[in-house]
């Protein structure tokens, strides 16, 4: 048994006795004796103050130089704990790390930290702090490298956001330096050093960067809509889906620093990223934390907690499915499975998300026994209100293969003939929409009704056998629901929705509260919409990349090709009555995004005009079915 094993095994030793005691009746506490970890039905209890809380900040010593300035970057790393962890009470650390604390802001409220006369902070964005606080944990917010008060530059998803999180655990562990603002040297000394990583879309996937180092003491990761690869923060397949520069401008968004400190690590991330071509290489192999050379899901040793919303737009689904994949077996993994768009799901069902997040950290990092482990592994959403559980994602499946026919249904056999259109950029709307109604721009194909009802869980692949009379084509795929329904209407952003939520009115204060931080927030609830069609999901592919995406390969007009690719995934329940429809056509527009993540971003793939021919007998779509067939 290896030394950090007996250690765990002796850890969780002395948080079960000392459960035990609490929760089978210790003797008497007199007036005067300090709170210690309470355990009630399996979670921790708010026995401590949070007013009463020690507020500090450090800077710990990074192993980066990010802005070349011949200094190891030092990280700035704001700190909340109960008073009793100064009087010997050891507590286990929630940490944020983040790049969003100047800009944008933290959390759907856009909140920024407050800071009183001597730099601690007062006021600390979103409400881990005050939750869990008075349950006996310490949160440690971190100023992610090149943002607020950290030193260097911001690289957008580099090896120096990665690492400067990293030492952060390890200053929480004993193996790193941290400073004063004096310059003294600080020690952790009131931590059991066992931490757990949480945050939303980047801060999230700088969790699972950090979790794939392998760095020992970061015992859990609650990634929520999180990156695990920066190629796919900005392409698929080739195909550049966001602006070019984005990557540059991503670090210059999150950085107030005047803009010469880091422009000459801009530059070389714009002739690195070689958005020229969309092409996979080096610069991005760092910022894959899958298989990449900072961070590798093999190496990852940390329990899981993810949460993925796979209509969202702006961390594809694939991000999660493919790092989840990959995960070591002995991993021990929990997760939801949404029809939301980009979201943290303290908003979309927060009773249920608290109380789950309660025993996960409980059990992950004080060894409190509850059922966490015992409960279903995987929450997947299938519908407004509707949700199930499974052992694991993606569910067991069948795969069921589907053929475009001549007479534009879906069947089981190869079809004769072939249909043609023209690679132009449309929105998924205008693709779908009107699908026997003849259109320049795509082909569809529809199955008849359902008999029955017919679940999809996974990713579905796309063949097409295709002639083009150019170079290259970007070609696009739609997996269609058609049927009225009422769905969640992940598309709408208003004023009072997005990202399939809207506002209820009134607020939730979470935990306890201070008059600097009252840890209310607003409530939220679905936001459905009634609809003929939805779009399920979707894949792109810039043909010149279909043998890799390490290398453009032009295309020979004229001759034809077979080309298979993955289409993103999904977890999706198609209605007895309603039809599944098979889009083909070329650019996605709505994979084009701009500065705000929003789609229609139009100057980055306008489409190529070229005319693509397919030949039915070679296209098909790989489904994999966990109940029903197509008919």
């Amino acid at each position: 048994m290896s030394m950090s094993n007996v250690k765990r095994r002796e850890f969780l030793a002395a948080v079960a006795l000392a459960t035990a005691l609490v929760v089978a009746g210790a003797p008497a506490a007199s007036a005067t004796a300090k709170p210690k970890i309470k355990v009630s039905g399996g979670v921790t209890q708010p026995v401590f103050s949070y007013q009463d809380a020690i507020r500090e900040h450090v800077r710990v010593q990074s192993s980066v130089d990010s802005d070349s300035d011949g200094k190891k970057d030092l990280v700035r790393v704001d700190i909340i704990r109960p008073k009793e962890s100064d009087s010997g009470l050891k507590v286990p650390v929630i940490m944020q790390e983040s790049p969003y604390y100047d800009n944008p802001g933290v959390g759907f409220e856009i909140e920024h930290k407050k800071y009183d006369a001597d730099g601690n902070v007062m006021k600390f964005p979103m409400y881990y702090d005050n939750y869990f606080v008075p349950r006996g944990y310490a949160f440690v917010s971190v100023d992610m490298i090149g943002t607020r008060l950290s030193d260097g530059c911001p690289t957008s998803y580099g090896a120096a956001d990665v690492l400067g999180g990293k030492a952060v655990v390890d200053w929480l562990n004993g193996r790193a330096s941290a400073y004063d603002d004096k310059g003294d040297p600080v020690k952790a000394s009131w931590t059991t050093g066992r931490t757990g990583m949480i945050g939303h879309s980047y801060e999230g996937g700088l969790g699972v960067g950090v979790a794939g180092t392998g760095v020992e003491g970061l015992e859990t990761i609650v990634p929520l809509s999180a990156y695990t690869s920066g190629y796919e923060n900005g392409h698929a397949n080739g195909v550049l889906t966001w602006f070019k520069g984005g990557a540059r401008w991503q670090s210059e968004h999150v950085d107030k620093d005047p803009a010469a400190k880091c422009e000459a690590v801009r530059q070389r991330m714009d002739a690195e990223s070689d958005d020229d071509t969309g092409n996979y290489n080096a610069y991005w192999d760092e910022r894959n934390y899958r298989t990449g050379t900072i961070s590798k899901a093999r190496d990852v040793r940390a329990s899981v907690f993810a949460v993925m919303g796979m209509q969202d737009r702006n961390v594809v689904g694939s991000q999660f499915s493919e790092w989840w994949a990959k995960l070591p077996r002995n991993v021990q993994r929990k997760a939801w499975v949404t029809q939301y768009g980009h979201l943290d799901p303290f908003w979309a069902r927060r009773e249920v998300w608290l109380t789950t997040l309660n025993k996960w950290f409980d059990h992950e990092l004080m060894g409190v026994s509850n059922d966490i482990m015992r409960q279903t592994r995987v929450d997947v959403q299938l519908g407004p209100g509707r949700w199930v559980t499974q052992a694991d994602w993606p569910a067991r499946t069948r795969t069921t293969t589907l053929r475009p026919q001549q007479d534009g249904s879906l069947g089981h056999t190869p079809s004769t003939g072939t249909g043609s259109y023209l690679d132009t950029a449309q929105t998924e709307i205008a693709m779908a929409a009107d699908p026997a109604t003849t259109n320049p721009n795509r082909l569809a194909y529809l199955t008849p009704p359902l008999q029955n009802a017919m679940r999809l869980s996974g990713t579905p692949t796309v063949s097409l056998k295709v002639k083009l009379d150019k170079p290259t084509a970007n070609l696009g795929v739609l997996l269609v629901d058609y049927g009225q329904d009422t769905r969640i209407n992940y598309r709408e952003t208003t004023a009072t929705s997005s990202q399939g939520l809207k506002l209820l009115g009134g607020e939730d204060c979470v935990g306890q509260s201070t008059a600097d931080d009252d840890g209310c927030y607003f409530r939220a609830g679905d936001n459905t919409a009634t609809s003929g069609f939805n779009v399920v999901t979707r894949g792109i592919l810039d043909a010149q990349n279909h043998k890799s995406l390490s290398r453009s390969t032009p295309l020979t007009p004229s001759k034809s090709y077979q080309i298979t690719w993955k289409m993103l995934p999904q977890d999706y329940e198609f209605k007895a009555g309603h039809r599944l429809g098979l889009v083909l056509t070329g650019t996605n527009d709505d994979f084009n995004l701009d500065e705000t993540g929003n789609g229609s971003g139009t100057d980055v793939e306008p489409g190529t005009g070229a005319k693509v021919t397919i030949d039915l007998a070679g296209t098909s779509v790989a489904l994999p079915l966990i109940t029903g067939t197509p008919f």
